[in-house]
């Protein structure tokens, strides 16, 4: 199963940037090909959601379940959709100066052995512009820091 990770050093908590990730039913304000999120159900430990993606003419829907471990991590572990497999694993760790260490992985596998080959190529840019969107997010959300 393909996978790609990311730790990034970020001068917010590790609650703030807890809640920003958690909160999925706001994805489409400021994540790349997201079009729509429903989220089904919602309590402190566990979500439920439905995401729309799409490019161009295509759009696919995924389901995932979310296990919420406040602030420490956040699991999502795919339900239904155009995937054989996916899986992100996010994890927060406070720093000395008050900020938060942010480790994010993902893995995925299509059904589809040519989705799988081209995601194969076009992986790691998506990868790397979504990780920017949250950045970016939490800059709007909270400030810029330096």
């Amino acid at each position: 199963m393909p996978g790609i990770q990311e730790t990034r050093r970020l001068p917010y908590s590790c609650e703030q940037i807890f809640d920003m990730v958690a909160d999925v039913a706001r994805y489409g304000e400021f994540l790349p090909w997201v079009v729509a999120t429903r989220v089904r159900s919602n309590s402190d430990t566990e979500m439920e959601a439905d995401m729309l993606v799409g490019f161009k003419a295509l759009r696919e829907k995924f389901t995932s379940r979310v296990v919420k471990e406040r602030p420490h991590a956040i699991t999502v572990h795919y339900v239904d959709g155009p995937m054989r497999d996916l899986d992100n694993r996010w994890h927060f760790r406070p720093t000395e100066d008050g900020g938060c260490e942010l480790d994010f992985a993902v893995d995925f596998t299509f059904r589809n052995a040519l989705f799988q080959s081209l995601a194969g190529q076009y992986f790691d840019k998506a990868f790397r512009k979504m990780v920017a969107a949250f950045e970016t997010r939490a800059a709007e959300l909270y400030g810029e820091k330096g």
